[in-house]
């Protein structure tokens, strides 16, 4: 645990130091409160627990914000060639692995958590089950720990930042509009009802708004964790054959 520690020091350091943390965070922000006040209609549809008004637009900006940030995970240590520094090291490549997550993962544990002036807003005007709140707020974190371990994986294949936000961001998008219900309405006309159904079980937004509507299912929590483990076992799986 001591190499993680140093890694996340690192890398949270890293962020902090560059302006790309503090400028996503502001877009987060601004978008979070234009979906929840304004696109989301809070006022008109007096959604106190915040399900619609703003944790149904969470997956949109999500799956483009999250790969901004994680672009620079790998891809970046490649391209410097402080990667091959770090492999000569006797550190074992999941604790760089996981400690470059977990400092990325605390970056958008602040942008969530930064969005409590819609929680006070909500708590102001009326009487909220603040549960279903956290519960969404739960899922909206694992949602970015989810894209966040997809973008450390594809990081793990290129040295170009701007190939890795691309692909991520592609990969982030199938896996949010594939089992997004308009999509899904559609899709579903032409295709089996065994395969559309497969399909939707493999996309993250059910598993989403499930927790956003406070119901947390323990298939939802094992889905998020499925994906972060088996992406997090590849990025390793990767780096120790290039170690190698």
């Amino acid at each position: 645990m001591k190499n993680v520690w140093t890694i996340f020091k690192r890398e949270l350091g890293s962020y902090f130091s560059h302006p790309i943390a503090y400028a996503v965070i502001v877009v987060f922000l601004l978008l979070s409160m234009v979906f929840a006040f304004t696109l989301g209609s809070f006022m008109d549809a007096q959604d106190a627990s915040l399900t619609y008004s703003f944790f149904a637009y969470l997956p949109f900006v999500l799956m483009v914000l999250v790969p901004a940030v994680g672009m620079r995970l790998l891809a970046e240590e490649q391209r410097s060639g402080t990667i091959e520094l770090l492999g000569t090291m006797p550190i074992p490549m999941w604790s760089v692995i996981f400690g470059k997550f977990l400092a990325a993962s605390l970056v958008w544990l602040v942008a969530l958590l930064l969005t409590f002036p819609i929680w006070i807003t909500v708590n102001h005007l009326g009487e909220p089950d603040n549960l279903t709140i956290l519960s969404g707020y739960i899922g909206g974190f694992l949602m970015a720990c989810t894209f966040l371990a997809i973008t450390l994986l594809v990081s793990a294949f290129t040295r170009d930042q701007v190939i890795c936000l691309i692909v991520a961001a592609t990969l982030c998008i199938v896996i949010v509009l594939g089992t997004f219900d308009p999509f899904v309405r559609a899709y579903s006309k032409a295709l089996p009802a065994g395969f559309s159904d497969a399909i939707t079980s493999l996309g993250v937004w059910d598993h989403f708004m499930s927790l956003a509507r406070g119901s947390f299912r323990l298939q939802d929590a094992v889905w998020f964790l499925s994906i972060i483990l088996a992406c997090l076992t590849g990025t390793s799986a990767i780096l120790s054959a290039k170690r190698a």
